[in-house]
């Protein structure tokens, strides 16, 4: 479970790097077809719908690598019982905003399809298309945040320890 698990956060963190390949890529041809005096409907729009799939694509990837900012301020000064009761809330309350996130983005992709929502600029794209990156990337950012809930509760998450953090000013 934790090999499938793994490949899907660092699946989705390589639909992440595609999308913002993708980001480059409508910027450039805007810029050239710009120099070369023709025009590319859609690009402004696609690359801000491929920005939008990169950011939410890598939210559980960025997680499972500890890389979210974290205000440890307290976290950092409790230990045992308190510490791990803490991790515990905030997981749990991560759980479910996440969960909430998640249903409301499926939902918002969903009705996007039923009724056949597009876009309002000249490319008409169908919304539920840009819409299904932020669905699934919120949906396994709910599974990572699951699972390092199931892992906190067992005793096997590995506690964040930065020292940087500890050091900024």
């Amino acid at each position: 479970m934790r090999r499938l698990l793994d490949f899907l956060y660092d699946a989705c963190a390589w639909l992440a790097a595609l999308a913002m390949v993708g980001v480059l890529v409508m910027v450039l041809l805007s810029i050239v077809s710009r120099q070369a005096g023709f025009h590319v409907p859609g690009t402004d729009a696609y690359a801000g719908y491929t920005m939008a799939a990169a950011g939410f694509l890598a939210l559980a990837h960025t997680l499972k690598r500890n890389e979210h900012i974290r205000v440890t301020l307290l976290l950092g000064r409790l230990q045992g019982r308190a510490r791990h009761g803490l991790e515990m809330w905030a997981l749990s309350a991560g759980v479910l905003l996440a969960g909430l996130f998640a249903f409301y983005s499926v939902r918002l992709a969903w009705v996007s399809r039923a009724i056949n929502d597009v876009s309002t600029g000249n490319d008409a794209t169908p919304l539920w298309i840009p819409q299904l990156a932020m669905a699934v990337g919120t949906v396994v950012l709910l599974i990572a945040l699951v699972d390092d809930w199931v892992l906190e509760l067992r005793g096997r998450r590995q506690a964040v320890a930065s020292e940087e953090a500890l050091h900024n000013e």
